[in-house]
């Protein structure tokens, strides 16, 4: 169980470093498949880092002014967590700037929505960074509800159909896309990339010094 100090530096770490660079330290493990689709795209803010906070829902016509499931699962969301949203509800905002707001106040780190979002200037306002599959003005409410929140989920994948993402695992995202690093090899993950990203700020410097690529790629081999 690690500690809400380890799961800061965590996060802090894994900001410092690319997608690439996770997605190639997975593949060097056997753990593949882990990238979501090239649908997911930046609407606010250019990177987001995370601990996955799940939520999963529905289109299911119904009446009244809200949902209280909604409400009951974004309440529950912890600092340096990040809501990850999945449905079926196409053409329909998931989330939007009042439910931003409300789990930034409770730390938040973004929201990965497997859906649409809409109110996106003021998300950008707020710099919340939120990655999502399109944007639409079209609210849930009478349309789409919650139906679980920390379970499982699949979104949509890069190079497999669906990616399962289960609450407590690292999700990070950039200019590149999105990955997604299961809980029980965070740390190891973590600790690769980091030396892939070292190796890469060395060739960076060589080439700047006058080597040749090929001279680097012997040196240092392919990255």
């Amino acid at each position: 169980m690690r500690t809400n100090e380890q799961r800061q530096d965590i996060r802090e770490r894994f900001l410092r470093v690319d997608t690439a660079n996770v997605a190639d330290a997975l593949d060097e493990l056997g753990i593949v498949d882990q990238g979501l689709s090239a649908q997911f795209t930046p609407f606010s803010g250019s990177r987001l880092g995370g601990w996955a906070y799940t939520i999963a829902g529905q289109t299911q016509p119904y009446e009244g002014t809200g949902d209280a499931s909604k409400m009951e699962a974004c309440a529950g969301i912890s600092e340096g967590e990040i809501s990850v949203w999945s449905g079926d509800g196409q053409g329909i905002c998931y989330f939007g700037e009042l439910i931003a707001l409300g789990m930034k106040e409770r730390g938040s780190a973004g929201a990965l929505v497997g859906g649409g979002i809409r109110d996106i200037r003021w998300l950008q306002e707020h710099e919340f960074p939120v990655f999502a599959q399109y944007r639409t003005p079209v609210q849930s409410i009478g349309r789409w509800r919650v139906t679980s929140w920390q379970q499982p989920v699949s979104l949509p994948g890069a190079t497999s159909r669906w990616v399962t993402v289960a609450h407590g695992d690292f999700v990070l995202a950039d200019e590149d896309g999105v990955i997604v690093v299961p809980d029980a090899v965070v740390e190891r993950i973590l600790e690769r990339a980091e030396a892939l990203t070292a190796t890469e700020v060395e060739i960076r410097k060589a080439l700047r010094l006058g080597k040749s690529l090929a001279e680097c790629l012997a040196n240092f081999g392919h990255v």
